[in-house]
């Protein structure tokens, strides 16, 4: 995989954000391979396709890209706020292929792709609306919240400038894909929440009461649920039963 963009296909445009648009479609084009079939070739919709701007001819997942030069940061800023929410309960909602390179040498730094099954609402952050003055007044777009998504749900195919290996990378895929087995977007909340606890604890072992350290966290987050241990616990059958943790006994659990 190179990770150079080809500065040379850019020269004609002047807008920097059209030369941006240009260089990272170009090289997801030429070097991305699916993460979810491993299929080496990914086509590119036509410009201001409205749903995404790349499908797998193989396994016909979508993906929508998102470069920025320098860091990724916390957040991405996306379109409007109402049109995100709404995509998020469409069954065409995409799959987001994140990436950041560097603006001096043109270095793909990082890419990433989250799955679509990592997209709830609490991970849509509602922008102001634009003022009075602008050309689209009241327009209301909305941010990303990456550091909302559980870590196995930013799977890497570029990290610090190296690329992972693709059976990794396919693996890391397949690993939490059960999370599409709920239609309901608005059910994913509580064992992407406890995956987010999970990820916090940060040990490849841990304990029911690590978990329970985030009680008043989740009781936030979760102000219906008057029986938060007891929904983690759930939760944690939930996730064992799919293959994402293993239970070791006497309260102990293992991240697989």
């Amino acid at each position: 995989m190179k990770l150079f963009l080809d500065e040379a296909i850019a020269n004609k445009y002047e807008s920097n954000a059209q030369r941006a648009r240009v260089l990272s479609e170009s090289w997801v084009d030429k070097e991305i391979y699916c993460p979810n079939c491993g299929h080496l070739e990914i086509d590119k919709y036509p410009n201001n396709q409205p749903v995404a701007d790349f499908s797998c001819s193989n396994c016909h997942e979508d993906y929508e890209l998102k470069s920025k030069q320098g860091s990724l940061g916390s957040k991405i800023v996306d379109g409007a706020y109402r049109t995100m929410l709404e995509r998020l309960t469409s069954s065409s909602n995409p799959n987001f292929f994140l990436m950041d390179y560097d603006v001096t040498t043109l270095q793909v730094r990082n890419f990433l792709v989250v799955p679509k099954h990592f997209f709830v609402p609490e991970i849509i952050e509602r922008r102001k609306p634009l003022a009075v003055t602008a050309r689209r007044a009241g327009w209301v777009g909305c941010n990303i919240l990456l550091n909302h998504i559980p870590q196995t749900g930013k799977i890497f195919l570029v990290r610090d400038k190296k690329a992972e290996p693709k059976a990794r990378v396919l693996a890391e895929w397949q690993k939490t894909l059960f999370l599409r087995e709920e239609k309901e977007v608005t059910k994913k909340g509580w064992p992407l929440d406890v995956m987010r606890s999970i990820d916090k604890i940060g040990k490849s072992e841990f304990t029911l009461d690590d978990v329970y350290a985030f009680e008043s966290e989740l009781s936030r987050l979760h102000p219906d649920n008057r029986h938060i241990k007891d929904k983690i616990r759930q939760q944690l059958q939930f996730l064992r039963d799919r293959g994402y943790v293993r239970f070791l006994g006497g309260g102990k659990y293992q991240r697989t």
